[in-house]
């Protein structure tokens, strides 16, 4: 038996599983993250050293759990969240925390050159903390970076460079998704419990490795994390002129994952009103099951955080007439999740030319029952979700598999590991269509009011 240690760094938490070879977990932990801090207006960082101390923490307790034999490890797949910045000093630790991906200095070069010598992802980061190597994975390397989307590699030279206000020489080697990064150096196996010399191996963006996780291959998926998209993958990389999705790097080295407009504080919505209220979750799900589709009339649009597109939106619940309960507000909220999502995967498809007869969700989310009847009856379609609830999890401990051997492919490790847990088939398809139409013009109106208020 061989075991694989999948580390996923989430925006909200880390996990850490140790899994078989079939995608059986053997042990697990999982640490929240700190909440953000603000230090000026624009500027949004993951406190301390808070990413490496949950990624440390978890490990540890994951490997306490594990009953068998360390020697049977083969390897660790490293993922955390995309689109975060590392801003390092020569010997490798943080000048300053951690930039989130919500933190507007990542699109600009605002640092001293006498304090930071290199400049890497989260997963750079992490990396270095494990392996002591200044070495990345390819794949996390979307947004405001000088790499070259053909190749999964820096250019010789290219405007990126100055585009970017970085220089090759402050940038770590790259590797593709189930490369090898390095092995676990005796001080990292003090700090995490991982034994020593342990390989670590390459993943993705979060993202990707979600979707690898799934099982996804030309079906659509919608991943219902902290950031909410529907994602298909793909053999190049394609820009839509109407941006209606966009590229980014898959979890198969070659392969692109494409990606919709999302909702950029989903499933974070569902925290923030679960906690607003103070209620179970389970007795949250089983009053929202009893409402009627639709709500009573009340409507959620679901822009706790603006989009980039339109900056001046903001969340809003509309339809209250008294006759509505903390029930119906959850459920207005799933369905808000739903019906925005089902706009943006039909645009995607359209712009792809592409049918989707079959969706898969992902994520925490997927495990409520509630959300995937919401979603099979929103989307008018076959609605599955797969036995391991963590999905980027098990896509990174499918990279090791493939770099360590155990399995000989990524067809063949997917295949092995994936397995299908639920399929909810629609049964209230006609209720949703009106509501549908009713959500889609929701912005018309609020668009106006909101640009006038400047908040």
């Amino acid at each position: 038996m061989s075991y694989l240690i999948a580390i996923d760094n989430g925006s909200q938490s880390t996990k850490v599983s140790i899994v078989d070879e079939v995608g059986r977990v053997h042990a697990s932990a999982q640490r929240p993250l700190r909440p953000y801090e603000h230090p000026r207006p624009g500027q949004v960082v993951h406190p301390d050293d808070d990413v490496w101390d949950s990624i440390s923490e978890a490990c540890t307790e994951a490997m306490q759990r594990f009953t068998g034999a360390p020697g049977e490890i083969a390897g660790v797949g490293l993922c955390t969240i995309r689109f975060c910045r590392a801003l390092l000093k020569a010997d490798g630790t943080l000048a300053e925390p951690l930039l989130s991906w919500m933190d507007d200095r990542l699109g600009q070069r605002q640092w001293d050159d006498e304090v930071i010598r290199y400049v890497t992802t989260s997963s750079g980061y992490v990396t270095f903390r494990l392996t002591g190597e200044r070495r990345d994975t390819a794949g996390n390397y979307e947004g405001m970076w000088p790499i070259d989307h053909e190749t999964w590699r820096w250019p010789d030279s290219s405007p990126s460079y100055a585009d970017t206000g970085m220089r090759r020489e402050e940038l770590f080697e790259l590797v593709d998704p189930g490369a090898l990064l390095g092995t676990v150096t005796a001080e990292a196996s003090e700090a995490t419990g991982l034994p020593a010399g342990l390989p670590v191996y390459a993943t993705s963006n979060d993202k990707a490795v979600e979707a690898l996780g799934s099982g996804l291959g030309d079906e659509l998926l919608v991943s219902l994390g902290t950031y909410i998209a529907a994602m298909t993958t793909g053999d190049q990389h394609t820009i839509d002129p109407e941006g209606r999705f966009w590229s980014n790097f898959g979890s198969v080295p070659g392969k692109y994952l494409y990606e919709s407009n999302g909702i950029r504080r989903g499933m974070w919505t569902v925290s923030w009103y679960r906690q607003l209220v103070d209620s179970d979750l389970g007795e949250l799900e089983a009053g929202a099951a009893n409402v009627e589709p639709g709500c009573g009339g009340l409507m959620t649009v679901l822009d706790w955080l603006a989009p980039g597109d339109h900056p001046y939106r903001r969340g809003a619940l509309l339809g209250f007439d008294g006759t509505q309960g903390r029930h119906h507000v959850y459920r207005s909220i799933l369905e808000g999740i739903a019906l925005t999502m089902n706009r943006h995967s039909a645009a995607m498809a359209q712009a792809l030319g592409r049918e989707f007869p079959e969706l898969i969700v992902s994520g925490g989310g997927s495990r409520s029952d509630l959300m995937m009847q919401i979603f099979a009856d929103v989307f008018g379609r076959p609605v599955r979700r797969t036995r391991m609830s963590d999905a980027a999890g098990l896509g990174a401990a499918i990279c090791a598999a493939v770099g360590s051997g155990v399995h000989p492919d990524w067809d063949s490790a997917v295949k092995a590991m994936v397995t299908t847990a639920d399929v909810f088939t629609p049964s209230d398809v006609e209720s949703y269509e009106q509501i549908a139409r009713d959500h889609a013009r929701i912005t018309e109106y609020t668009d106006p009011l909101f640009a006038s208020m400047h908040l």
